[in-house]
């Protein structure tokens, strides 16, 4: 990246240009904005840093090819958590107008953009290779912007419009195919859950045997069961317990054994879900079996 390209920050939450504006920002020592709405479409471009979005009160952890897309009026914001690592970005606004000059060329501009509006999907990620894509597509743009040669106003023009059109076409494209994938993910990492409630069942261990991001099984896992990770394995850590409890097992002798480092974790854990105490629930079962009604 050249250093000319480079923008210097400033906190302008309004456009100069009627149509699109487009900014590198690589920084150290950033201090976190505050919260702000503005009138435009913005495309936030994720490079580096320790950094989560927050968007009408979510906060979504970032990391490298994560492309947020923030409609107007969304309340958002960018948390630094670190401010000694290099933060870098890409930021790309275009207007309201423009948008709807696209819209009225060809509904295929709309998706993406209706997708942030209607469902509050702002954060898309792209793989490694398409992410690459991505950063040559934006610094092009970027390259054109800084440049007076012929023709300069309709390069910039169609420039934006492959942008948003390819970046809309990638994230459907990766959408519609992951949906069947993530399900198939899913069904064999409950698979193994089941078969391995007695062995280290983290979320690096489990990533790892599935060769899968940690941030991605999480995120997989949640919008799909609605609950985390590792609140579905405790869940199912307790119901093979308990089941080991109703037919005489000592509980001394299995918790450590499902993963609870001492009694007390267990314990919490045990009356969280059910109420009442491990000893309470096995003898409120042993009396209803014995005293059927």
């Amino acid at each position: 990246m050249k250093k000319s390209y480079r923008s210097q920050f400033n906190t302008r939450q309004y456009m100069l240009s009627e149509d699109f504006e487009i900014f590198y920002y690589s920084d150290t020592n950033f201090r976190s904005v505050q919260p702000h709405t503005h009138n435009y479409y913005e495309f936030y471009i994720f490079l580096s840093g320790d950094v989560a979005m927050e968007a009408e009160g979510r906060l979504y952890p970032l990391k490298e090819g994560d492309v947020v897309l923030i409609p107007p009026g969304i309340r958002h914001r960018a948390l630094v958590q670190s401010e000694t690592k290099p933060y870098r970005r890409f930021v790309f606004w275009i207007s309201q107008k423009y948008y709807e000059q696209l819209s009225a060329d060809s509904s295929d501009y709309d998706w993406l953009i209706r997708r942030a509006i209607d469902k509050g999907k702002y954060v898309s990620h792209l793989p490694e290779s398409d992410f690459h894509t991505l950063q040559a597509k934006l610094i092009r743009l970027l390259e054109e912007v800084n440049t007076d040669r012929f023709g300069r106003r309709t390069m910039l023009v169609l420039s934006v419009n492959e942008l948003i059109l390819s970046l809309t076409r990638r994230i459907h494209e990766l959408e519609k195919t992951g949906r069947s994938d993530e399900k198939g993910i899913l069904s064999a990492v409950i698979s193994y859950i089941g078969t391995h409630l007695d062995d280290d069942l983290s979320l690096d261990s489990i990533a790892g045997k599935f060769s899968l991001s940690k941030y991605y099984l999480s995120h997989i896992f949640h919008d799909t069961i609605g609950i985390s990770l590792h609140q579905y394995i405790t869940k199912k850590r307790l119901e093979t317990i308990t089941e080991l409890l109703l037919s005489g097992e000592n509980v001394t002798s299995i918790y450590t054994q499902y993963g609870f480092r001492d009694y007390s974790a267990f314990y919490r854990a045990f009356t969280k879900e059910y109420g009442i105490s491990p000893r309470e629930y096995r003898d409120i079962h042993l009396l209803a079996e014995h005293n059927p009604s």
